[in-house]
């Protein structure tokens, strides 16, 4: 049995303004109508013999990333959170920590969840491939064939080919010959520069490092045991710590916090005497930054991508975005602009990768910008910032059918109501009251209140607070049906 481990922790800083810390990269449709998560679960369908995925993520991200999981209407077998990062080798540890629960011995297939993978059926098959090789002891890596010398990219170097029942043709120099053909790993290499990478293409023994793997649960342990038991002792003293919630796997912070932070090929892949390599030319992209869907998304004429309401004059060569307003570009080339409800990049197309610099300024700054959208997605729906402004802010609110949000009060702010689609059940005190459209009603500062969607079509209102201060910390939550204290 294969049981896919689906990684979905980062933080996509090189997609800012569109991905933010809260909503990262992974939870967004960039390639297609489905989120780069739910690209990478649906991509799983007809491989045999595979089981619902573990997913592990942030704790932040846990409703969004059970929100998108139902949408495809597939059930995670489970959802691990991690309270901070510490990188691929510790969540990978969690996850197989836990498919060795009731002495189940699976192989875990390890993706991370922001990657586009054109040809499904060929990482199917060669999934299958490597799948032989897994069950014989080793720890396979998925190397892309590389079709350009690209330098923000790790590299892998094949060794001698590596021979399994279903592997018969191959050659003593490392080149691959065919579709069953692997390779011992000779080294991991560290992001080249461009004379570097050049060399590399020409050799034709280095792959790009994809960051995929698969390998049994009890054989990656063991490594992780053979080379970094501090990692292993730490993970399995969290896991001892190990509490449900909801629908969720919650790991102890504190125990966690204290597992050393490591990747999987640093822990392990770089030590073993077990990594095999298999290469893949299945149309890879890990979306690292803007100029991969300028690469990936269809041109114009003049080797434009536009997305949403952009017009352009004499404009070549150019990534442009609009979210909420018109984009308009006259006479430029190789330009990368997205347009957001609060941010606007533009940034040269061969400097997309230090957009990261950008936010790294915003956090030290304390800006929002760097953390979230105006539109903050919530486990009942979500709402958005219109005005702000001294002593008062206006929202717009979404709340899902049949959901609700927690029964609270506030110490510093009042609320006005007023719904603008759907149906509203509002407790206010002693009173529960039902509002249609065109009605509102007030919240005073202190009162205990709860609003709910007891109809079948989204409940759509705008709020104004009023008071004294109007963070989203003024929440005192005395029911909650989210698990949230």
């Amino acid at each position: 049995m294969i049981l896919p481990v689906i990684l979905s922790g980062g933080a996509g800083t090189r997609l800012w303004p569109l991905s933010r810390e809260l909503y990262p990269k992974q939870l967004l449709p960039l390639a297609s109508e489905l989120t780069m998560l739910q690209e990478t679960s649906s991509r799983l369908s007809g491989l045999a013999n595979i089981d619902a995925p573990v997913i592990v993520c942030n704790e932040a991200h846990r409703f969004m990333v059970a929100e998108q999981m139902r949408q495809l209407e597939q059930a995670p077998a489970a959802i691990i959170l991690e309270p901070c990062g510490r990188n691929t080798a510790p969540a990978v540890a969690m996850a197989a920590l836990h498919a060795r629960q009731d002495n189940e011995d699976p192989l875990l297939l390890v993706l991370p969840a922001d990657h586009l993978i054109a040809d499904v059926e060929k990482f199917q098959q060669v999934v299958a491939q490597a799948a032989v090789a897994a069950e014989g002891g080793a720890l396979v890596t998925f190397g892309i064939v590389p079709t350009a010398p690209e330098t923000g990219y790790g590299y892998i170097r094949a060794g001698q080919a590596w021979q399994t029942p279903e592997m018969t043709n191959s050659n003593d120099q490392g080149q691959l010959t065919n579709d069953h053909t692997a390779y011992a790993v000779a080294e991991f290499v560290e992001k080249p520069d461009l004379a570097t990478a050049e060399k590399y293409l020409a050799n034709g023994n280095y792959y790009w490092n994809s960051g995929m793997f698969l390998f049994r649960a009890s054989r990656f342990l063991e490594e992780l045991e053979r080379f970094r038991p501090d990692i292993l002792a730490a993970c399995e003293n969290t896991f001892g710590l190990l509490q449900e919630d909801l629908d969720f796997l919650r790991l102890d912070a504190e125990a966690f916090a204290a597992c050393p932070s490591d990747s999987i090929d640093y822990a392990v892949m770089e030590k073993t005497d077990r990594a095999v390599v298999y290469p893949l030319a299945a149309g890879w992209n890990d979306i690292g930054a803007w100029s991969a869907l300028w690469d990936v998304k269809p041109h114009d004429d003049a080797g434009n991508v536009l997305q949403g309401d952009v017009v352009v004059a004499d404009a070549k060569n150019c990534y442009l975005q609009a979210s909420r307003r018109l984009v308009a570009a006259v006479g430029v080339e190789d330009l990368v602009v997205v347009e957001t409800a609060d941010a606007v990049l533009v940034a040269a197309r061969d400097k997309v990768q230090d957009v990261k610099l950008i936010v790294e300024q915003l956090k030290k700054q304390g800006r929002s910008e760097a953390l979230l959208h105006r539109r903050v997605n919530r486990p009942w729906g979500a709402y958005e910032g219109i005005d702000i402004g001294e002593r008062f802010q206006v929202k717009r609110i979404t709340v899902n059918p049949g959901a609700s949000l927690s029964l609270q009060k506030h110490h510093h702010r009042a609320e006005h109501w007023v719904v603008v689609r759907g149906t509203a059940q509002v407790t206010c005190g002693s009173k529960v009251m039902i509002l249609s459209e065109n009605q509102s009603t007030y919240i005073p500062l202190g009162e205990v209140h709860r609003l709910e969607n007891p109809g079948c079509i989204p409940l759509e209102l705008i709020e104004v607070q009023s008071g004294s201060y109007l963070g989203e910390d003024d929440i005192v939550r005395l029911e909650d049906g989210y698990g949230r204290s």
